[in-house]
């Protein structure tokens, strides 16, 4: 792999992180278009989930030390008051919510993590999952909306989104963008649905990140050079901040439908590539 190609797959990483078009499918794409072994890049790919990561905390990093605090706050009401008093404030009962999320998500990813990887054998999977992903957002565009605030969120609310996101471990199927859809769907007004969206990304992209790290460390940077895995994290880093700040107003302003015939199209023609056999895994 040269600068390079690190430079557009750190780009291509940090923009499809966040924006609803699936990271997993466009890096296959792209991958598959260099020519590049993704068991070969492995340390490189963990390191670009890392790049991604370090942008949710850069954007959000005020809600995330306000939930830290509230975490441990928790704790002190149930040591002193037998209660975690989940309800005390908004930023306490956002958090109870991002870890009942976090429960499907875990569960699901456990039990059919090797199942949904080996759909990445065949790239006409990838075409389908973003003709799936297209679908959705223009459903969730037309149909979903609501008004809820934190504190009009329920359980089964927080339970769904998380299902829905544990969708997103197949092949061309966005994880914002479904966490997104199961936020509408759940009637959360258009801000908390984005906020709950990306605060809840960073468990998974967390584990994510980890998991790649520790199956790549044995392997080393397989002759990827420092500075090319640097590269790459600085741009995924950067293009993901710019990609967070998009889809805050893109959803605001109600144009998820652009991505709809975005994804369709992409989609479509990867489907078609495929059964031609020019694209190959």
């Amino acid at each position: 792999m040269d600068n390079f190609q690190a430079i557009i797959l750190g780009l291509v990483q940090g923009l499809t992180e966040f924006l609803p078009v699936s990271s997993s499918g466009h890096l296959a794409i792209f991958q598959n278009m260099f020519g590049i072994d993704e068991n070969n890049v492995l340390f490189f790919a963990a390191m670009l989930h890392v790049g991604t990561l370090l942008s949710v905390f850069v954007a959000y990093w005020r809600d995330i030390v306000d939930l830290c605090k509230e975490l441990v706050g928790a704790f002190k009401d149930l040591a002193s008051e037998k209660s975690f008093k989940i309800n005390k404030n908004p930023t306490r009962r956002l958090g109870f919510m991002i870890i009942v999320s976090a429960i499907p998500t875990g569960i699901i990813g456990f039990c059919l993590s090797d199942f949904f990887e080996s759909l990445f054998t065949k790239m006409v999977f990838v075409g389908v999952g973003l003709l799936i992903t297209g679908t959705i957002l223009c459903i969730a565009e037309r149909f979903g909306s609501g008004e809820k605030d934190v504190y009009g969120m329920r359980v089964r609310d927080a339970f769904f989104i998380g299902l829905c996101q544990s969708v997103a471990i197949a092949p061309g199927i966005s994880r914002s963008g479904s966490t997104l859809v199961g936020g509408l769907f759940s009637g959360l007004n258009r801000p908390l649905a984005v906020k709950f969206a990306f605060l809840m990304s960073i468990p998974p992209i967390a584990a994510s990140g980890i998991m790649e790290l520790v199956s790549a460390i044995g392997q080393g940077l397989q002759g990827v050079s420092a500075l090319t895995v640097i590269l790459g994290v600085v741009i995924s880093f950067v293009s993901g901040l710019i990609a967070i700040k998009w889809m805050v107003k893109i959803v605001t302003n109600k144009r998820l439908f652009y991505f709809s015939i975005y994804t369709w199209v992409v989609g479509s023609l990867v489907i078609a590539l495929s059964l031609m056999g020019v694209l190959i895994v």
